[in-house]
């Protein structure tokens, strides 16, 4: 009988085991998409074209999808788009690409720091008169506002949570990081 309790003790123990490893929690983040929709973003906002590297990606994935495309079962591929826009986005795009030729001055200047947490801040402002810092500042506070609400539209365009905001502004910081020309 003893046996018996630990053989069915252990058999328990060992199906709850296999139970809890088949329970996956599959949290996707759409990292891809979101760099994508970033690097258009950023690139649109501040006048900028794609570069050649990525225009030869593009048109090898063209080229990777016909070849899928003719070997493959049809599948819905409109999940692969990656351009987001809505009324706000647009909006938003609007006022930061007019925002983006005063802020420009200042970048050359080395006045402004791209965070690797997608906002902006003044950093050397040494050089600048009382005037020029006041509307820096209001320049950031401005721009940064706005950032914020288009990573929250670009999350709810994607249906991604409100909760992995902060990942979103991570990867649009690697975009807004890059030279400005």
């Amino acid at each position: 009988m003893k046996k018996f309790q630990k053989l069915l003790w252990t058999t328990a123990v060992v199906m709850m085991a296999m139970l809890g490893a088949c329970v996956t929690i599959n949290i996707y983040f759409p990292a891809e998409k979101v760099e994508s929709v970033a690097g258009d973003i950023v690139n649109d906002i501040r006048g900028q074209q794609p570069s050649k590297k990525d225009n030869q990606s593009k048109s090898h994935e063209g080229l990777s999808i016909q070849i899928r495309f003719a070997l493959g079962a049809a599948s819905a591929w409109a999940e692969d788009v990656t351009t987001v826009s809505n009324p706000t986005i647009r909006a938003l795009k609007e006022k930061m690409k007019a925002r983006f030729q005063e802020l420009k001055a200042y970048y050359q200047k080395g006045a402004l720091n791209e965070g690797g947490n997608g906002y902006l801040s003044a950093a050397d402002t040494g050089r600048l008169n009382l005037k020029e810092k006041r509307d820096l500042n209001g320049l950031v506070d401005a721009e940064n506002r706005d950032r914020k609400t288009l990573y929250a539209e670009v999350a709810k365009a994607l249906k991604i949570k409100s909760d992995q905001i902060d990942r979103i502004a991570e990867i649009f910081a690697k975009e807004w990081q890059k030279p400005v020309r």
